[in-house]
């Protein structure tokens, strides 16, 4: 199949050039997708699907257009290519639009090191229905779950080639497997609900079922008996769970779209302090068997390690050819794109600083507070980073949890949470975004 990627990629460039573009880039994208859901040890609802995607993009002087289909005969080709030149004809002028120049482009990259697909294939129906049994019957094992709404285990492969008429041409397979569960425990208006699930590259690399389903069911338990908390301005603990949210807020911030629109809390702050003395937030793409790593951008540029925090201050916005130009900069290699839309700016693995203190050590510290383990909505003003949410999680006294909490909002500045928090040291290291619990200093925190 990757033979076969490549070929219709190439026969889209050629379509395209024979149609009447002055340059074009084309991504096709093969891929299968298996989903089994269980519900009282018995097989509720079974998916799969597969297929292949293509897109085309041309260009004609400083305009452009994006086409894609899921027939990859030739006569489809063809009309993609006509209708693709006959739009960017007609599209407005972008004068920073454009492929890569030759010099630009990745080369040598070694996609074996990566390890980013399964080499042990495909698991069946059965095993992914074995496995979520599994982990559902270690959930209800345990007293006080009064159901498990969900129990799922999925598998997923994806191929990709991108081909250029400057010359580029690369592709790349992933995999990964999952399992999930979302336990219940309570009944009516005392109801109240958790989840434990994971994700990885390799099967290999998966914790057993049983480990996720008594995590859900520990996690549920503990939330058991939720009231409002106490209003009042508090510090507030993000978990390691949703912590790394708050960074990619300021992730948003820095993306080239946002800075070129003027439209970012921080499109002001280059080389300014944005996170307090000795945390920096570090971009690798090439860690091996990680969901983010790529070996190169969407516009075939190489992906390499940088850096968007050192020891407080911002270094760098996230850029694309056409943002980068926009600003007079260089690209950063992180253009994403999909087979319809053209490129843009996003990040792909990051990693905060983490800190000495464990998460206990941090509740200790903050006293009485807020320990969020999740959030519902989210209401983020991107031009002054105003912040407010809705948060479950725990309430603190004198450093121990006292009692679950629900149905409260958390408000804020982003500007001046970021400048207070403080890491703990128990990030995730398998996950694409590598970010410990977050302390964060004087909260408005809305409830009784």
């Amino acid at each position: 199949m990757p033979d076969t990627l490549e070929k219709l990629t190439q026969s889209l460039l050629s379509a395209a050039k024979k149609a009447g573009a002055d340059s074009a880039d084309a991504l096709a994208v093969d891929g299968t997708s298996l989903s089994i859901d269980v519900l009282k040890g018995k097989l509720e609802h079974a998916e799969r699907s597969e297929g292949v995607e293509i897109g085309l993009r041309v260009l004609i002087g400083k305009r452009q257009a994006c086409v894609s289909a899921s027939d990859t005969s030739a006569a489809t080709i063809e009309t993609m290519a006509e209708r693709a030149v006959a739009m960017a004809r007609e599209a407005p002028e972008d004068a920073m639009i454009g492929l890569a120049d030759a010099d630009m482009l990745a080369k040598n990259w070694d996609v074996s090191a990566l390890e980013l697909a399964d080499p042990s294939g495909e698991p069946s129906p059965a095993e992914l229905e074995a496995a979520a049994c599994r982990a559902e019957a270690a959930a209800l094992a345990h007293e006080g779950i009064a159901q498990v709404s969900s129990a799922s285990g999925g598998y997923g492969r994806r191929r990709i080639h991108l081909s250029a008429s400057n010359g580029f041409s690369g592709g790349y397979g992933r995999t990964d497997h999952a399992l999930s569960v979302v336990a219940i425990t309570g009944e009516g208006t005392k109801m109240e609900r958790d989840y434990a699930g994971e994700m990885r590259s390799f099967a290999s690399d998966m914790p057993s079922p049983e480990g996720i389903g008594n995590l859900a069911a520990e996690r549920t338990l503990e939330r058991a008996g939720a009231r409002k908390p106490k209003t009042g301005a508090y510090p507030v603990l993000f978990d390691e769970r949703i912590a790394a949210s708050l960074i990619g807020h300021m992730l948003s911030a820095i993306n080239g779209t946002a800075i070129t629109r003027g439209a970012s809390w921080l499109r002001e702050a280059m080389g300014e302090q944005i996170l307090p003395d000795g945390l920096s937030v570090i971009e690798d793409p090439l860690r091996p068997r990680v969901t983010g790593s790529r070996p190169f951008d969407g516009e075939g540029l190489a992906k390499v390690r940088r850096t968007l925090v050192a020891d407080g201050v911002l270094q760098s916005w996230t850029l694309d050819l056409a943002t980068a130009r926009k600003l007079g900069l260089e690209s950063t290699a992180n253009a994403s794109r999909g087979t319809s839309s053209p490129p843009s700016p996003s990040v792909t693995n990051i990693a905060l600083t983490q800190g000495v203190q464990t998460r206990q050590q941090l509740l200790s510290d903050m006293g009485t507070g807020l320990l969020v383990t999740s959030m519902i909505g989210s209401t983020i003003n991107p031009n002054t980073g105003d912040y407010s949410r809705g948060a479950n999680g725990f309430w603190v006294e004198g450093g121990e949890i006292k009692y679950p909490v629900n149905e409260c909002t958390i408000a804020g500045n982003l500007r001046d949470m970021l400048m207070s928090i403080r890491p703990a040291n128990d990030a995730r290291m398998h996950l694409s975004r590598v970010v410990p619990s977050l302390l964060v200093e004087g909260m408005t925190l809305a409830g009784e």
